[in-house]
């Protein structure tokens, strides 16, 4: 009887796993009061070529929320090679209907697939990517550093400029540290929650130095905030467990 019990556990545990909890997205509401506007930061897509529908989803919850300015992490593409994603062209087609102004940078598996093209089929489609840049928004500063493990990420650089409200946008965590000057808020992807998330133990996996510490959630060791989110993907196994994916609206 308690074999039975078991097997039909882990059946559950699988099929939610593999098959209903990648597949759900939730809306994270993080009260931080930036300028008076109402920001969604999404990262992590990962598209799979059968995904437009999930992708059209995204794009219909991002509107409901009625965002003043969209944010991304990056990580559009799904795989190392393309050969599993969803094309960029596609994707972008998709993303423009975003009824906001888009501000981007570029994830691992974007500069493993094709930096250039990335960059150039999201600017063709009204999205600014920022590499170690910054543009303005309103009377907002958006800065954007490049990938950490595919690229050489500048914070000075791409702060330069800049005064007044700033908010630092990296696809990996680990640059935390490395910000010296205050700003209002950095915001990152790249850990995906670590996909699997056990009860007092956290996530299993986290591709971080840090480990669990930069999982998800809200940091704040220095002088300065950084949200790290979930993401909306998944990376190397098609798999979530307590580790819902999420659009995160900054209030």
């Amino acid at each position: 009887m308690i074999k039975v019990f078991l097997l039909i556990l882990i059946a559950i545990l699988i099929i939610w796993s593999f098959f209903i909890e990648p597949n759900l997205i939730k809306i994270k509401k993080l009260d931080l009061n930036i300028n008076n506007m109402k920001i969604v930061f999404i990262s992590d897509l990962h598209i799979a070529k059968n995904d437009k529908k999930r992708l059209q989803k995204i794009v219909e919850l991002i509107n409901k929320q009625n965002p003043d300015l969209v944010l991304s992490g990056g990580d559009y593409i799904k795989g190392h090679d393309g050969k599993n994603t969803l094309s960029i062209e596609e994707q972008a087609s998709e993303l423009k209907n975003i009824k906001a102004p888009i501000i981007s940078v570029l994830g691992n598996h974007d500069c493993w697939y094709d930096k250039n093209r990335v960059t150039r089929v999201l600017e063709k489609n009204g999205i600014i990517v920022l590499s170690n840049s910054n543009t303005k928004f309103k009377n907002i500063y958006i800065a954007g550093v490049e990938d950490l493990q595919t690229g050489n990420p500048d914070v000075k650089k791409a702060l330069a400029g800049t005064q007044g409200k700033r908010i630092l946008l990296t696809h990996s965590p680990d640059i935390y540290y490395d910000v010296k000057s205050d700003v209002d808020l950095i915001l990152a992807g790249h850990v995906h929650g670590g996909q699997v998330r056990l009860p007092f133990l956290g996530a299993l996996v986290v591709p971080s130095e840090y480990g669990n510490k930069f999982s998800y959630g809200l940091i704040q060791e220095t002088q300065n905030k950084m949200f790290i989110t979930k993401g909306l993907g998944t990376s190397i196994l098609p798999i979530r467990f307590n580790s819902i994916p999420e659009i995160v609206v900054i209030n």
